[in-house]
C-alpha cells in the first residue's frame, strides 16, 4: 500500500486520484472509439462525460459523507467533506449522481439516451476496474480477516487499522493479520465485465440493452465482492447485508424491468 505517489513541493499527490484520473480517461476514449458504430461524434461523448464526472463526484461524496458523517466528520472542520485526495467515495452513490446528471443533460441536447447508455456502460466497468486499484494504494475498501495463499497485509497507517470500526470488524490493530484483498477481487470482476460487455455491445439487439445488462451483472459481481469486505461499520450493516448489497438489489430489478421493457418496445416496433 503506497498512497502517496510523490510531492511536488509541499503539494501531496495521491495514487488515489491519479487512477480516477486514468479511469476517466480510459472511460471516456473506449466510449469515443465505441460510439463511432452507432454514429455519435467523440465531441459529444466528451461533452456529455464532463457533466458525468461532476454528477459521479458530487454523488459518490455526499453519499460517503452521509453515510460516515459520525465515524470521519463530526466536530472536524467542515472543509474536510471536501478532501478528495485521500479517498472518500461511494460507488454507488456516484453511479446515480451521474445517471442523473447525464439524464438531464441527454434530455436537454437531446442525445439518444439509450444509445448514450450502451456506449457507456462497458466504459464505466473498466474505469470501476482501475479505480478500485487506487482503493488498494490508498487501504481502503479492505476485506476481512482470512488465511488464504493471496491475502494481503496492509502497515498499521492504514485506514483497514486506524479506525474503531476496523479494529471491532477484523480484530486488534495488528498489521500482521492478513485480509482478503476485495479490491483486486472487484478490480477483476469489473474487468471481466467490461470485457463482456464490450462483446455485447458489438452484438446488442436493442438500444439500452448494455446498459440493463451492466446494471444486472454489476449488481451481482459488486455483491460478491462485498461478500469479502471487513470495513463497514456494523451501524451500516442491515442483517448481515453492506449497503451494496441492498442497493444492488434495487438495481439488479431495475436492470431487469429496462431489460423488458427496451425489448418490448423494440418487439412492437419491428
Amino acid at each position: 500500500m503506497h498512497p502517496i505517489a510523490f510531492n511536488l513541493g509541499s503539494l501531496t499527490i495521491y495514487w488515489y486520484g491519479i487512477l480516477m484520473g486514468v479511469a476517466f480517461v480510459a472511460g471516456f476514449w473506449t466510449a469515443g472509439r465505441r460510439g463511432l458504430r452507432d454514429g455519435l461524434r467523440p465531441e459529444a461523448i466528451l461533452d456529455l462525460g464532463t457533466f458525468l464526472i461532476i454528477g459521479a463526484i458530487i454523488g459518490a461524496r455526499f453519499t460517503y459523507v452521509v453515510s460516515y458523517w459520525n465515524r470521519d466528520f463530526a466536530g472536524k472542520s467542515f472543509w474536510t467533506v471536501f478532501n478528495l485526495r485521500d479517498g472518500g467515495l461511494v460507488y454507488y452513490g456516484g453511479f446515480i449522481g451521474a445517471a442523473l446528471a447525464g439524464l438531464i443533460v441527454m434530455k436537454i441536447k437531446k442525445f439518444p439516451v439509450w444509445k448514450m447508455a450502451d456506449v457507456f456502460a462497458p466504459s464505466v466497468a473498466l474505469g470501476s476496474a482501475i479505480g478500485r486499484i487506487g482503493c488498494l494504494m490508498t487501504g481502503c475498501c479492505f476485506g476481512k480477516v482470512c488465511s488464504l495463499p493471496w491475502a494481503i497485509h496492509f502497515p498499521v497507517q492504514s485506514p483497514a487499522w486506524q479506525t474503531q470500526e476496523a479494529a471491532h470488524l477484523i480484530g486488534p490493530m495488528d498489521a500482521t493479520l492478513p485480509v482478503h484483498p476485495t479490491e483486486i477481487y472487484d478490480s477483476l470482476l469489473n474487468f471481466g465485465l467490461y470485457l463482456g460487455l464490450a462483446w455485447l455491445y458489438r452484438r446488442k439487439k436493442f438500444d439500452g440493452q448494455v446498459f440493463a445488462v451492466y446494471l444486472m451483472v454489476y449488481a451481482i459481481t459488486r455483491s460478491i465482492s462485498d461478500a469479502f469486505r471487513g470495513d463497514y461499520p456494523a451501524a451500516n450493516m442491515h442483517d448481515g447485508l453492506t449497503p451494496a448489497h441492498v442497493v444492488g438489489i434495487a438495481i439488479f430489478i431495475v436492470g431487469v424491468i429496462l431489460f423488458r421493457v427496451l425489448s418490448r418496445t423494440r418487439t412492437a416496433r419491428a
